[in-house]
């Protein structure tokens, strides 16, 4: 017996084993969505996040299964918060349901993009592109308030936990909402609609957003989440393995299967980043800071998954701007998919972002429907008004 060859084949084995995590033990392992910020020219993430549901569909043989039931947390910033927010929204039927399908929500920002992104004109000699907040923010709460009761919806009205960042000017400090604070207290708990304007007040063309909880003792004025988390999957991957009480069953990224969808580089190329004099675009700056922002924690984020890299997917769209809501389906899906390496770089993959999705589905339906988690009691890092002041 050749003990060379036998040792060689129980390690390869083992390897095996270690780097791809077979279906049966998916059951264990607790499921994230999360969708990038930066979409006011398009939504790349749209198509795939369409895609998504529909291979859910597919493989389960049932049309009316959607995302919120194959994933236990969901987070999003800017344009992917109102996506995660459409697409989580209890309808108040009492069945867990969500208010949109995939298709539906991406419809929606298609339709209304023009009234959610009004442009407006600032200054008299030299006009600038602006949005109107107030256009904005008649959008929103039409998405997010329900017909069937009339009712507002906040942040407890969710089907699953959801987490949106934004940037707080009166604290200097990142703004992390979430289901779970929301649950511990109306202190901590926001009407969706001005959830999602707050992560969306992008400081170039919006107005910050000044906003109060359900009653009235927690204040917030709000700026871009892009700049700090355009990218939300580092929020959320830290959120579930600290919160004990929704998961208790976490205790390390091995636990954790994550989904990461972007939204496609801002700024594209390099030669728009840089004037005649060799400088920095002033223009470009927020732009750049929201691909810093989302680039590097992909890149923390395959560090931390390397030894089990299937468990992380991120899809991006790359090399596209086409001044849409997002490009054809096919454009996205078909492109090759782009991973981290481990300590530096990246890879072309030989598997298209839409052969990735469905491989990433074929495990979430083997490890079957999610339960809906209990909403933690937590301390919350906010801070209060004095006398509602």
């Amino acid at each position: 017996m050749d003990l060379s060859k036998v040792t060689l084949e129980i390690f390869s084995k083992l390897e095996q084993q270690w780097l791809s995590q077979p279906p049966e033990t998916a059951t264990k392992k607790t499921r994230v969505l999360t969708i990038d910020g930066g979409g006011t020219s398009g939504v790349p993430s749209g198509p795939a996040l369409i895609h998504l549901e529909h291979q859910i569909q597919l493989k389960t043989g049932n049309s009316t299964s959607r995302i919120v039931d194959f994933f236990d947390i969901i987070a999003g910033t800017g344009i992917g918060a109102i996506l995660a927010a459409l697409i989580n929204a209890d309808d108040g039927t009492g069945n867990g349901r969500p208010l949109f399908s995939a298709k539906q929500a991406v419809k929606f920002l298609t339709d209304k993009r023009t009234e959610l992104y009004k442009v407006k004109s600032s200054g008299v000699v030299h006009r600038r592109r602006m949005f109107s907040g107030k256009s904005m923010e008649k959008v929103l709460k039409q998405a997010l308030t329900r017909t069937v009761d009339g009712k507002v919806l906040t942040l407890t009205d969710t089907c699953k936990p959801l987490i949106v960042p934004c940037y707080d000017l009166n604290s200097s400090a990142p703004f992390v909402f979430s289901r779970a604070d929301a649950s511990e207290s109306a202190s901590f708990n926001f009407d969706l609609w001005k959830v999602c304007r707050a992560t969306s007040s992008d400081p170039s063309m919006l107005k910050p957003f000044l906003m109060n909880s359900i009653d009235g003792k927690t204040a917030c004025l709000a700026v871009d989440g892009g700049l700090v988390m355009n990218n939300p999957s580092a929020a959320v991957v830290t959120h579930v393995l600290h919160n004990k009480r929704d998961f208790p069953s976490v205790t390390g990224v091995e636990d954790l299967l994550v989904l990461s969808l972007g939204n496609g580089q801002v700024n594209g190329s390099s030669d728009r980043k840089v004037g005649r004099g060799g400088y920095c675009r002033s223009q470009h700056v927020v732009g750049i800071v929201l691909d810093g922002v989302s680039e590097t924690v992909d890149q923390m984020l395959g560090n931390a998954f390397c030894w089990n890299h299937t468990d992380y997917v991120r899809i991006q769209a790359n090399g596209y701007l086409n001044g849409g809501v997002g490009p054809p389906a096919e454009d996205v899906l078909m492109e090759r998919g782009v991973e981290s390496s481990p300590f530096g770089g990246k890879r072309l993959l030989t598997e298209t972002n839409g052969q990735r999705i469905e491989k990433f589905v074929q495990r979430l339906v083997t490890s079957g429907t999610s339960s809906l988690p209990p909403s933690p009691c937590k301390t919350g890092a906010v801070s209060q008004l004095v006398d509602g002041r």
